[in-house]
């Protein structure tokens, strides 16, 4: 019996990890950008911890699956990196530096409504204001793009906590982590919202890669591999010092060695695995927990302020992640059902 529970409960102690994981990328990265790592030799360092991380298990896991591999399939495969990952965590990792780990964990809930919007312009999903679903997918892309201006654009009173000590300067580091003056924010937040557009594009673009080349754990290898041969050619053009490549044993290390084997290698197994037992929606359901996580431990750890519009920022965001979703999940049920019906009525025939 207990072990049949404990099988029922995998899936969401799967996503709680997840989410922890997810909330100590945007702590570790900001804390390691704020410590002055270039944010491009970050990306180069987290795309080559990842490439050794997932080849391995690429290969030996992988070995089965038959996917030949042609000269333009590879190219595809470098385009879709270049306009995906590699845009996008370049962006990230700069916007970052300019805003908190808060706000990026943040404006992560956008993902799924600026996906929606994408896949509409470029034909690829329709919109049905006739039904509910469709009325719900509209509204929440317009919630979620309005609560990620109420997070960046306004601030209002802080937040007390009686934990928090009012004399930041006993606390060295965390001045330096969120000390961003209004244009700087602005600036960081835009770029935040292009890293998030560039993901949303790379996640459209997986369907039919994936369709062509189904050795998924080998795709994603290829792509962290490519990905950080162009972000260390972006990063040489950038950044000409050949002492901000140096990388020690301190908190620059650490984070690349967590975003690049961790986030990239277990986080990418456990979520597949977790949307093979359960779907697809049930996964994205998790994704305001990182926000909750991130704002609690960067309150905590880095004495970062909370204010009542982020908060009602984040409301929004959450509420029009959750629109989206009921409507994706809804459109599925109907999509099915017709499906379904019209199976039945060949089978009659």
């Amino acid at each position: 019996m207990k072990s049949l529970v404990m099988e029922s409960h995998k899936a969401y102690i799967a996503m709680l990890f997840i989410q922890f994981v997810y909330a100590g990328m945007a702590l570790f990265s900001k804390a390691a950008i704020s410590k002055g790592m270039n944010p491009f030799v970050f990306v180069v360092y987290r795309q080559a911890f990842a490439s050794f991380a997932l080849a391995p298990f690429a290969f030996f896991l992988e070995s089965s699956i038959e996917a030949p591999l042609s000269y333009t399939l590879l190219c595809k495969i470098f385009l879709v990196s270049l306009s995906g990952i590699t845009l996008s965590l370049n962006l990230y990792y700069v916007a970052i530096n300019y805003t908190s780990a808060t706000f990026a964990a943040a404006t992560t809930t956008l993902i799924p409504a600026i996906t929606f919007v994408m896949a509409v312009l470029l034909r690829m999903e329709s919109i049905s204001v006739k039904r509910l679903y469709g009325v719900a997918k509209v509204l929440g892309s317009v919630t979620s793009l309005s609560g990620a201006l109420v997070f960046a654009l306004v601030k209002g009173p802080s937040i007390k906590f009686n934990w928090v000590p009012s004399n930041q300067g006993q606390i060295p580091d965390s001045s330096s982590l969120s000390s961003s003056t209004g244009g700087e924010w602005l600036k960081g937040s835009l770029i935040m919202l292009s890293a998030n557009t560039a993901w949303s594009l790379w996640l459209i673009l997986q369907g039919p890669i994936i369709k062509q080349y189904p050795a998924k754990l080998r795709l994603t290898t290829l792509q962290c591999f490519f990905s950080c041969l162009m972000s260390a050619c972006w990063a040489i053009a950038f950044e000409r010092n050949p002492s901000a490549w140096k990388i020690g044993w301190d908190i620059h290390l650490l984070s690349v060695v967590y975003c690049g084997v961790v986030v990239t290698g277990i986080t990418y197994w456990l979520q597949v695995w977790a949307i093979e037992k359960k779907g697809p929606v049930f996964t994205a359901m998790f994704t305001p927990l990182s926000l909750i996580i991130t704002a609690i431990f960067s309150a905590l750890i880095w004495k970062e302020a909370i204010y009542w519009a982020s908060i009602g920022g984040g409301v929004l965001l959450i509420a029009g992640l959750y629109s989206v979703l009921w409507g994706k999940m809804k459109e599925e049920q109907k999509s099915k059902e017709s499906d379904q019906k019209q199976e039945n009525k060949q089978e009659v025939v």
